[in-house]
């Protein structure tokens, strides 16, 4: 794929752009894609021409990229085999694991729509992600399939592959070996998927095998169709995807490539080590450690469970990594974890923060151990998601979300649309090709988002300085921001309201230490004997655990406008 594209247009072109007097050396205005580039032909341009390069490392055991092309191939052509129409959405719900980067290749390769779906959703979680995006099937690790059995039978899921911790990792150099798993079984919560009514089960390992007996057609994918279905929360409490076709995520990952390759090609060594601690379900990981990785060649350490830090700390040691993008919770731990301290940084470039505000603290104490600043940036699911970043290759903190990649605009713009002084606060609404189709079967929530003039409303309130740099200062939305992963206070109330007992309640999100800001419930009881503990054992039953509140508040009653609206702002006080 070649980094050049169709010009824009010149309405977008002439608008004032004062980032790029910013831009550092090296870093285009605009980058430029070849239009009928699919996210298919950069895997596979990847698979061609790093085939014998290793592309992920997982507990000791390493996958090249000529692995990763044949295994996809052959998961692609068993979905394939299943019936399944062009365009059909498949879910895949698993941690980092070699299986999930198989799995996304497989499924875009088979001309299907990747679901990601959180594996720690609860059943409801679950039930109405499946529900809503129509996914036909599912590929899914085992410990996690318990959950799966709870609503299967409520959703459209005809085709489950079930994937085991030990699945590739007894995989080496295109042969499967004995590997000890017994201690990972575990961990393995008891389930039974039900078969009847035509409804397959098929374990990861067998499914690739008959593939590979079967000949993957090719979907001839175009740029506008369906690649991802991610999900984010909505105005109504209801979880929505953000519809982000090859074209969206294709051009995401030139304008990223554009923005890092300056400093990423001073590592002088013939591939590039990333660490893939986010989860590749979230839009962060999925463009910047999968497919810009593939586009660099890169290979991904895969960490299953960033939440071991001792186990972290002792997989990073076994390598000399040059890459590592994280949210602020996780590199406040390292920084401050003595272990990690006594780790090889020598070849550590870039430290890209995003998903949630980082820490002045933080940042500096990151610097003081690894020698490698923290870059801030700034996106979101419904672009992509990179839509700001800070110069790779400046070493002081900023506090702000950087400036606009290349070919994005960014405006901040008053509640009429215009657009307002430099040092006014305002929202801040993006513009580029990375900017979503639209949310799944959402044409209300797409048309509250997008301008006439095809700029997305983050919700986000910012300001900009003269020289382009942005920084947050508020949100207009009511969006709690935990440890990077998006919770709306009208699902957590729409569910709790539910709730025998509760007469009503309001979520807010306030300062956290850790997580940067935690959820904090207020509860009216109808019930008088409604407990705290009764509140938190129904939330942790509805509620993946980032969702669910760190502090329950029980009151006589809610401040309300004369409308009788519940004020948030006032709670919040």
């Amino acid at each position: 794929m070649q980094a050049v594209l169709e010009p824009r247009s010149a309405a977008a072109s002439s608008i004032p752009r004062p980032w790029l007097k910013s831009y550092p050396p090296g870093v285009p205005a605009e980058v430029e894609i070849d239009p009928r580039t699919t996210l298919v032909d950069v895997l596979e341009q990847s698979f061609r021409q790093y085939g014998s390069r290793d592309a992920a490392a997982c507990m000791d055991v390493r996958l090249r990229y000529r692995d990763l092309d044949d295994l996809s191939q052959a998961l692609g052509a068993y979905l394939q085999s299943l019936g399944l129409e062009r365009g059909a959405r498949v879910a895949l719900m698993m941690p980092n694991l070699p299986q999930y980067m198989v799995a996304i290749a497989a499924v875009l390769r088979a001309g299907y729509a990747v679901v990601n779906v959180n594996p720690l959703y609860t059943p409801r979680e679950l039930e109405h992600q499946l529900e809503d995006s129509g996914a036909q099937a599912i590929v899914v690790l085992e410990n996690f399939a318990a959950t799966l059995e709870e609503v299967i039978e409520h959703t459209p899921v005809r085709h489950v592959v079930l994937c085991a911790m030990g699945d590739l990792l007894g995989f080496w150099r295109g042969n499967f070996i004995n590997f000890a798993v017994r201690h990972l079984k575990k961990m393995v919560p008891e389930f039974r998927l039900p078969m009847h009514d035509g409804r397959t089960v098929k374990r990861f390992n067998m499914a690739v095998a008959e593939g590979t007996r079967m000949s993957l057609r090719r979907a001839d994918a175009a740029p506008d169709d369906v690649a991802f279905l991610q999900y984010t929360g909505g105005t109504t409490g209801v979880s929505k995807g953000a519809t982000l076709t090859h074209r969206n995520v294709v051009a995401n990952i030139v304008q990223t490539e554009a923005w890092f390759r300056p400093v990423l090609d001073t590592v002088g060594h013939k591939q590039l080590t990333v660490v893939c601690a986010l989860p590749l379900y979230h839009i962060f990981a999925l463009t910047i450690c999968y497919f810009m990785g593939a586009r660099f060649g890169s290979m991904n350490v895969l960490i299953p469970n960033p939440r071991d830090l001792p186990g972290l700390v002792k997989t990073l040691a076994k390598y000399r990594i040059n890459m590592f993008p994280a949210v602020n919770t996780l590199f406040n731990a390292l920084a401050n974890d003595p272990d990690f301290a006594r780790l090889d940084f020598s070849e550590l470039v870039v430290s890209n923060g995003g998903g949630m505000a980082v820490q002045q603290a933080t940042a500096e104490k990151w610097l003081k151990v690894t020698g490698c600043p923290v870059v801030e940036g700034y996106g979101l699911s419904e672009t992509s998601p990179v839509a700001t970043s800070n110069r790779l290759d400046k070493r002081e903190f900023t506090g702000t979300i950087g400036l606009p990649v290349p070919s994005t605009d960014i405006a901040i713009r008053d509640d009429e649309g215009r657009d307002l002084p430099f040092g006014t606060p305002g929202e801040i609404c993006i513009r580029g090709p990375q900017v979503m189709a639209g949310y799944w079967n959402r044409p209300d929530e797409t048309a509250r988002v997008m301008t006439p003039d095809g700029y997305f409303k983050s919700g986000d309130v910012g300001v900009m300085d003269e020289r382009g740099y942005i920084r947050i200062v508020d949100r207009k939305k009511d969006m709690i921001l935990v440890s990077g992963f998006n919770v709306y206070p009208n699902e957590i109330e729409q569910v709790v309201g539910l709730m025998p007992g509760v007469l009503e309640c309001a979520a807010v999100g306030v300062p956290d230490e850790k997580s940067g800001e935690a959820v904090k419930l207020f509860v009216v009881k109808r019930d008088p004997t409604l407990s705290e503990d009764d509140v938190a054992r129904y939330c942790r039953d509805n509620f993946t655990a980032y969702k669910r509140p760190k502090y329950i508040e029980f009151r006589d009653d809610l401040p309300k406008s004369n409308v009788g609206k519940i004020l948030r702002r006032e709670l919040r006080k």
